[in-house]
Formats: structure tokens, C-alpha cells, sequence
């Protein structure tokens, strides 16, 4: 993967956008508490099912250590609400069909599936904290074991 993904250290830019019930969800209304922004390729695929119920399966220690997920994908409105009812997702959706959020963060470029290339979302996340800054990005993404990777960053000692 070449992107050039937004540095820890970096204040992660705001943005509002609309959640999968058609809320307005702005970044900076977070200050305070720390966010797993994850971006993913597609709502109820193989992956992105994964990743999704591991943080849905700990969801109430992210929530402990004061982190609110909050995932991003292309997809409709319709597409976020059936995945989040069919896997009982308690964080939100936000759709961002015009790409301005994945472009914003660096997460939209070339991808090679089986030889063919094409243009879509990479899965990463950002653990951004209280103050708004970037503490930590994740270019490879543990599915299966995500959670941990966020509470594992999220604890780890400042520098």
C-alpha cells in the first residue's frame, strides 16, 4: 500500500458527516474522549465483518478506556443500517458516498484484488485522543483481534 497516511502527532481533521439513521456526526463533538476512527472497504463482507463484531465483542472495554469507534465506509445509509442490525453493532456508521472523509484522511487510493486494479477504500484506523491529536495509526489491521490493538495503543506509555 502507498498512501501517505495522515502521522501520529498530526490533529485529525474534523468533519461532519451523517450517521447510518441520518444523524450529523462531527469529530470534534468527541473531544474529551479518545476515537477508534476505523475506515473499511464494505459493508458485510468477509473482513469488514470481522473487524466489526471483534470491536462489537469489546465494545465495553473500548468504552471503559474512554474510546467511542465510530466506523467509515462509502456505503449507503441502507447498507450501514442492515449491517448494523444484522451483526447488532452499537457504534455508528458514518456513510461518505462522495469519498470527501476517506480522501480527507488518506485512506481512498489504488488496490489490487486478484490482479485487477481498481480504486476503493484501504482498511485503517486512527486512534485519535482527547485533545484531537492523531496517537496512533493502524495501516495493518488485525481483523480477528482489533480491539486489542486499539486498547494496546491506547495504554501503551507516552513518550
Amino acid at each position: 500500500m502507498s498512501l501517505s497516511l495522515l502521522q501520529p502527532g498530526f490533529k485529525a481533521p474534523d468533519f461532519q458527516a451523517k450517521t447510518q439513521t441520518g444523524q450529523d456526526l462531527k469529530l470534534s463533538q468527541f473531544l474529551g474522549q479518545k476515537i477508534a476512527l476505523y475506515f473499511y472497504p464494505k459493508d458485510d463482507t468477509p473482513g469488514c465483518t470481522k473487524q466489526a463484531c471483534n470491536l462489537r465483542d469489546n465494545y465495553t472495554a473500548l468504552l471503559k478506556n474512554n474510546i467511542q469507534v465510530i466506523g467509515v465506509s462509502i456505503d449507503s445509509a441502507d447498507s450501514h443500517q442492515k449491517f448494523i442490525t444484522k451483526y447488532n453493532l452499537p457504534f455508528p456508521l458514518i456513510t461518505d458516498s462522495d469519498q470527501a472523509i476517506v480522501q480527507l484522511y488518506h485512506v481512498w487510493g489504488e488496490k489490487n484484488n486478484y490482479g485487477k486494479k481498481y480504486m476503493g477504500t484501504h482498511r485503517v484506523t486512527y486512534l485519535i485522543d482527547e485533545q484531537g491529536i492523531i496517537q496512533h495509526v493502524f495501516p495493518k489491521v488485525q481483523t480477528e483481534n482489533h480491539a486489542e490493538q486499539i486498547l494496546q495503543a491506547a495504554l501503551a506509555p507516552k513518550p
